[in-house]
């Protein structure tokens, strides 16, 4: 398998611009999700690794071999598309060997009667007929070699369009949203038997989505964009606990991170009425970046409701509760601090929380909120960069 090296790549459409000078290195091995919203690029920078997109300038490598100015036959890599792309007239077997049979291409294929007796040939072949029996028993495609897709449900419908990147066997494999047509839990099955997959593989895997959950649970690392720029580069773990602007941090987790405007005084922090300690490592940021007024992120899950009044808390009521079987995501206005940055449809001073269980909290109650500073980090009020190294991992 083989690692990937960007070089300022960037991509325009006219005056468009769809990609703009991104420099990424993939290991060899890794599992790199592009993640972002629709339009960002992530698809159009998984086409032009593939070459099914020129490159406007820059470079990509594939195990130190430059492979931009390369067909797309000659990049050794496998695409599994969204919508599988599988030919409905071949059967399972048929779909699964049609890359080993077009490596033995030759013009008379076109012809009706020796190019059906040639690829029937092909196919029944030890060399390519035990590697089909192989790669469908590893997808438990077995029972179904001799079936046609229109027969086959989306779920095993995406395991054949797996197969037949599979039986390549590429340097790497290039996945554009592939479950996005199955129902939620089609899709968590699926994004098991890919990761599965990856391990048994060890192959070199970019896989495109939206969806965050697959990104934080299939991938090793993390490049996510906005506009054709990369916001950040990291492990699931890093993007998560340490978002390197207030885009990650609102991006990233359900619900996302919230935003409350503070002001640095001394040692500490105000919000609203209320005047927090800084730990040490948030202090030296905030001091370091002679910022005063600043935005402290914090998780839904760093967050305690107790009774209102409570000393040190930020006062609020509840806004509504939703139980969402092992835990209660909780709405809390606040009287006094102002949260940033609010998307639509969400209501500015309102911050999330979410407890385990089932809360009886109920609309309208009043409740302080206790914050855990060694979980939060520091945006600039003006930038949106963060300001801190974010929490230690431990």
């Amino acid at each position: 398998m083989a690692s990937i090296t960007l070089n300022h790549v960037a991509k325009h459409f006219g005056p468009k611009v769809a990609i703009a000078d991104i420099d990424l290195n993939v290991k060899d091995g890794e599992f790199l999700v592009l993640l972002g919203p629709s339009g960002c690029g992530k698809s159009t920078l998984l086409r032009m690794l593939a070459g099914l997109e020129t490159v406007t300038s820059g470079e990509i490598h594939v195990g130190g071999k430059r492979v931009d100015q390369l067909p797309p036959s000659a990049r050794d890599m496998a695409f599994v598309f969204q919508s599988y792309a599988l030919y409905p007239h071949m059967t399972v077997r048929r779909n699964i060997a049609f890359p080993l049979i077009m490596r033995q291409f030759k013009w008379w294929f076109h012809l009706p009667v020796i190019g059906g007796l040639a690829k029937r040939r092909i196919e029944r072949s030890p060399a390519v007929s035990d590697l089909v029996e192989k790669t469908a028993k590893t997808l438990s495609l077995t029972e179904m070699l001799d079936r046609y897709p229109r027969t086959l449900s989306g779920g095993q419908r995406q395991r054949v369009a797996l197969g037949r990147a599979m039986v390549r066997q590429p340097e790497v494999f290039l996945m554009d949203e592939p479950l996005s047509n199955l129902d939620a839990k089609l899709r968590s099955a699926m994004r098991a038997e890919i990761t599965r997959l990856h391990q048994r593989v060890g192959g070199t895997f970019v896989y495109v989505t939206h969806d965050q959950v697959e990104a934080m649970t299939m991938g090793t690392r993390i490049a996510l964009m906005r506009d054709g720029v990369i916001q950040q580069f990291g492990t699931p773990r890093e993007i998560y606990t340490s978002p390197a602007n207030t885009y990650v941090a609102r991006f990233i987790g359900t619900p996302p991170m919230n935003l409350i405007e503070g002001r640095i005084e001394g040692n500490a922090i105000r919000i609203g009425e209320a005047l927090l300690p800084l730990p040490a490592r948030l202090l030296a940021a905030a001091q370091a970046a002679k910022a005063p007024s600043v935005l402290l992120g914090i998780r839904p899950g760093a967050l305690a409701i107790g009774p209102a009044g409570a000393a040190g808390g930020l006062a609020g009521s509840v806004s509504f509760v939703e139980h969402v079987g092992a835990e209660s995501v909780i709405a809390v206005g606040l009287a006094q601090a102002r949260t940033a940055h609010p998307e639509e449809g969400e209501v500015p001073g309102e911050i999330m929380v979410t407890t385990s269980g089932y809360s009886e909290l109920a609309r309208g109650e009043a409740v302080s909120l206790s914050l855990d500073l060694s979980e939060t980090v520091l945006f600039s009020a003006e930038t949106g960069h963060r300001l801190d190294p974010g929490p230690a991992f431990g």
